[in-house]
């Protein structure tokens, strides 16, 4: 332990100043783990000083699984050609976002593969139907490769695919597809997509029309720490600048989770998941990290139900959502569910009352940890 870096780094932490690359490396690397999630835990309060977490009921279904681009780390993709390859119209997903609907759903979050055919008026389609049909329903569509994909197919530049889903109703974009914004790790994992810069500018060029959007963190297969602080710098950088630039458009969380190596092209070379203290350390050091980012999130669905009520402990304020429906887990052969009553109860159980939110972290009802009887959704 290098004492003395602990301590400029305690001392930084405490006074809100904004940490190094190296220091994030010996958040990473050498850092006391008890000592990390008290640092964590202190700041996460100091941003959300009362003894809530937020989640949001939501599901995420998948418009098609076809996909040309063939990532090592994913389970999910369909060759065109394949057996069970779909694409989903318009009406099927429709019925998929009624089915949540009922259940109480207020976000959808839609992604599915980077399809070499789809016009683009099949993703503006999916975006008007949902605003006009379900009002109460914020659509949260589409990575930053998919945006990419629409782009490429029909021929347009990023922004004019944003700004047509913007006129079409769409406000917010999910932070998937980022995995590890390295060049090193993306050749490696997924050297047919767009790589860390394509990403960061979608989500810059959102920011500018004013989305707001997600960042998210796929570890526990090739990446080295140097690697996750290179991604950290970059959301903080690309935060700073929307900020800056236009406070509308910006990230409102950071969400990192495992990789699931169960029937991927990755799984002889990383045969297992990484563990608990894995994941908690790397939480606890993105709350230090991303001073800018308001909300971390503690991911039940990718970690499992007994690691996330820890995480709230680890700086993380933020419960995900239900996620009714979800494929991409559950090829690589991982699958958690939980209803309402279920995530109410583990926000509870871990000593904070539930809030339920919007897709923009808007308060919509709290469940105090006294209350014991839950309303039907």
């Amino acid at each position: 332990m290098n004492v003395m870096l602990a301590d400029q780094i305690e001392k930084k932490v405490l006074e809100g100043s904004r940490l190094s690359p190296k220091e994030g490396l010996y958040l990473l690397k050498d850092a006391p783990f008890l000592w990390l999630g008290w640092l964590a835990d202190g700041v996460r309060s100091r941003h959300h000083p009362r003894r809530e977490v937020t989640f949001v009921i939501d599901t995420n279904p998948n418009y098609t699984n076809i996909c040309e681009t063939g990532c090592q780390f994913c389970a999910f993709y369909r060759r065109p050609r394949d057996p069970d390859a779909y694409a989903l119209t318009v009406e099927q997903v429709m019925e998929k976002i009624r089915w949540a609907v009922g259940r109480g759903a207020t976000t959808v979050l839609l992604q599915g593969g980077h399809h070499p055919e789809l016009p683009l008026g099949y993703y503006l389609d999916l975006v008007r139907e949902t605003v006009k049909r379900f009002p109460g329903v914020t659509p949260h569509f589409f990575s930053a490769p998919e945006i990419e994909n629409m782009a490429r197919v029909a021929g347009l530049t990023l922004e004019e695919v944003l700004r047509r889903l913007w006129d079409a109703g769409q406000r917010t974009l999910p932070g998937g597809g980022a995995e590890i914004l390295s060049e090193r790790v993306r050749k490696r994992i997924s050297p047919k997509k767009g790589g860390p810069q394509t990403w960061l500018q979608v989500h810059r060029q959102a920011h500018e029309i004013g989305f707001l959007s997600t960042a998210t963190l796929m570890f526990g297969h090739v990446e080295e720490p140097e690697d996750i602080v290179q991604h950290w710098e970059s959301i903080r950088n690309l935060q700073e600048e929307s900020r800056r630039l236009n406070k509308a458009g910006r990230f409102t969380a950071f969400i990192p989770w495992s990789f699931k190596p169960t029937h991927t092209a990755l799984e002889k070379r990383v045969p297992r998941h990484v563990g608990p203290i894995q994941y908690l350390r790397i939480l606890a050091a993105s709350r230090l990290y991303l001073d800018n980012v308001d909300h971390i999130q503690a991911s039940w669905f990718s970690e499992g139900k007994k690691i996330a009520p820890a995480a709230l402990q680890f700086g993380a304020d933020d419960f995900g959502g239900t996620l009714y429906e979800e494929n991409v887990h559950k090829e690589a052969g991982f699958v958690n569910v939980a209803g309402l009553e279920e995530l109410v109860t583990l926000i509870h159980e871990a000593g904070y009352d539930a809030v339920q939110r919007t897709t923009a972290y808007e308060r919509l009802k709290s469940t105090p940890r006294e209350a014991l009887i839950f309303s039907s959704v």
